[in-house]
């Protein structure tokens, strides 16, 4: 019985690893956003996220939230520096996401300025 319960205890432990695993690891799709940078913000009580989102359009319709995991330091950076500008942001989406991680599915990997549309304004 003992080795039954400890057959059990590891095969579950197995299957909840694959499955944290699956996804951290695992994206659903990748690609590049462009629009005006509208929020970036450091938010939460236990865990601190960076939340943010860019306008495309004009209405909220067309509003892109977005996550930044605390290892995206340059992400961070120049998304801090580019409030109110046009930025291109380089993403990832991930099936599902952890609380401790951001609030969306979309994670940013690269911050680009936009200075084609910047510089019309």
């Amino acid at each position: 019985m003992i080795k039954f319960l400890i057959k059990a205890f590891i095969t579950i432990t197995l299957i909840v690893a694959a499955y944290f695993c699956f996804i951290y690891f695992a994206t659903y799709s990748e690609g590049v956003r462009a629009g005006q940078l509208v929020k970036f913000t450091s938010k939460g009580v236990l865990f601190k996220t960076w939340e943010g989102e860019i306008s495309q359009g004009v209405s909220e319709a067309q509003l892109f939230q977005f996550s930044v995991e605390d290892k995206e330091e340059q992400a961070i950076k120049e998304l801090n520096r580019l409030q109110g500008k046009f930025v291109k942001l380089t993403y990832f989406e991930r099936y599902k996401t952890f609380f401790w991680l951001g609030d969306t599915k979309y994670f940013i990997t690269k911050v680009e300025e936009d200075t084609s549309r910047n510089n019309r304004y």
